[in-house]
């Protein structure tokens, strides 16, 4: 018979995978950066949260905090990699030197409260059960700051009534990842992974359920527009077509009109 340990390896594996394309699904936007040589309206606020979010877990992972959690670190310090990546990339990218100063110095404040969280973590608390307490509260914490991002999405679902600013891929990989690592918390019991699982998992679900409920009145709406648009272009077309008849340049070409 299969061991509880083997399924609950078995399971981290799989949401490192699936964890790590979630991590890596802004690599487009950043391929558009390096080649516009720009960061134009991007935010670098999701990618500083992210690795906050992700330093405080692999901490959570390591042997000396919370034992047999070895797949909490791998994931979360290569995401640790993934992230500085990208923040380094937008830093590089970023015209405003006020909004990289900005960017610098969260970093900074970042680095320096980890600093303090693993002082405080490994001088002040002597036993696992109290390194597991005090890093495990502050992941949650650093968990329920994270999902403000899904619910403004959601919330834009709901008004809108369109999930075209809502990928489904993105919102299926969610869904998986919360269910991966509920079941890798549940297999073992671990409260504070549980508890943000639970919340990814429901807030996933939550999404699939709206992308169902809204996806034909989004292919409407699309439609709707892409025909407004023809419509507006042929309009324009047929008021320029008089001038274009009766002038030329002085080389004999059509003058242009518009942008």
């Amino acid at each position: 018979m299969v061991s509880a340990d083997v399924v609950r390896t078995v399971v981290g594996v799989i949401g490192n995978v699936i964890s790590l394309i979630l991590f890596l699904s802004p690599v487009p936007t950043f391929v558009r950066i390096w080649k516009k040589g720009s960061v134009e309206q991007y935010s670098p606020a999701p990618y500083l949260a992210t690795l906050a979010n992700c330093m405080v877990w692999a901490l959570y992972g390591m042997p000396m905090v919370h034992p047999h959690s070895i797949l909490v670190v791998t994931i979360n310090g290569s995401a640790i990699f993934i992230e500085l990546s990208y923040i380094i990339l937008f830093l590089i990218y970023a015209s405003d030197k006020k909004q990289r100063l900005k960017v610098l110095l969260i970093l900074l404040v970042e680095l320096v409260l980890m600093a303090l969280l693993v002082l405080t973590v490994l001088i002040l608390a002597h036993t696992y059960e109290r390194r597991s307490l005090i890093v495990g509260i502050v992941c949650i914490l650093c968990n329920i700051m994270m999902y403000a991002s899904p619910l403004a999405v959601m919330k834009l679902v709901i008004t809108t009534k369109s999930v075209e600013f809502m990928p489904f891929c993105l919102s299926l990989f969610s869904f998986a990842n919360g269910l991966a690592w509920f079941s890798f918390a549940l297999i073992r019991f671990d409260i504070f992974l549980t508890i943000p699982n639970g919340l990814g998992l429901l807030f996933g679900s939550g999404q699939l359920i709206l992308y169902a409920t809204y996806y034909k009145n989004t292919k409407r709406l699309l439609a709707e527009r892409k025909a407004r648009q023809v419509s507006l272009t042929e309009v324009v077309s047929d008021g320029d077509e008089p001038k274009k008849i009766g002038s030329t340049t002085q080389n004999g070409s059509a003058p242009h009109h518009g942008t």
